[in-house]
């Protein structure tokens, strides 16, 4: 009976060997496939990513938020991964974002509204000082020569007397 108990649990034993090497083969087969979705879901995180700025204070694009010891910048990234994984709308997200964070964890103002403001003003406004400093320029040029200053005529008697009077202070 011993003997036939050895045997059941040797055989016992080479079942769940087996098994367990095929469970490691199978996990080894996948595991490279599992690493290449991944990475390919982190490149389209990190690519959301620079559309959002790190809310910690720092000022930088949460896809290259280096701030040390920033709290903010792993988890956002952790959230941005996880609604990929879900393979939600890239609108949508940012959406989810601006609707937790605030239109300020946006890298760039959307181009609707006052917004649009940020995007015209930098081409616009120095236009308009080079067409008003033109403006000036030409101005100034049409006036033409600046006129001597005359102003009323002195008597030759005047002149006279002024240099006997100075003559006179020089004197004493």
């Amino acid at each position: 009976m011993t003997k036939n108990r050895n045997f059941a649990t040797a055989r016992c034993l080479r079942t769940r060997c087996r098994a367990c090497a095929l469970g490691a083969f199978a996990l080894a087969a996948i595991a490279p496939l599992a690493s290449v979705a991944r990475a390919q879901e982190s490149a389209h995180a990190k690519e959301l990513g620079q559309k959002l700025m790190c809310v910690c204070g720092c000022n930088q694009i949460l896809g290259s938020c280096n701030h040390v010891g920033c709290t903010y910048s792993h988890d956002m990234m952790k959230q941005l991964e996880d609604r990929i994984a879900r393979n939600e709308p890239d609108d949508l997200t940012l959406q989810a974002f601006v609707q937790e964070y605030g239109p300020t964890v946006l890298s760039s103002p959307p181009a609707k509204g006052f917004n649009r403001i940020a995007w015209i003003a930098p081409i616009v406004f120095p236009l308009v000082a080079l067409a008003l400093l033109w403006d000036v320029v030409r101005r100034w040029k049409q006036r033409g020569a600046v006129a001597t200053a005359s102003g009323p005529r002195v008597s030759a008697d005047l002149i006279a007397r002024a240099q006997r009077e100075s003559d006179k202070d020089d004197e004493s």
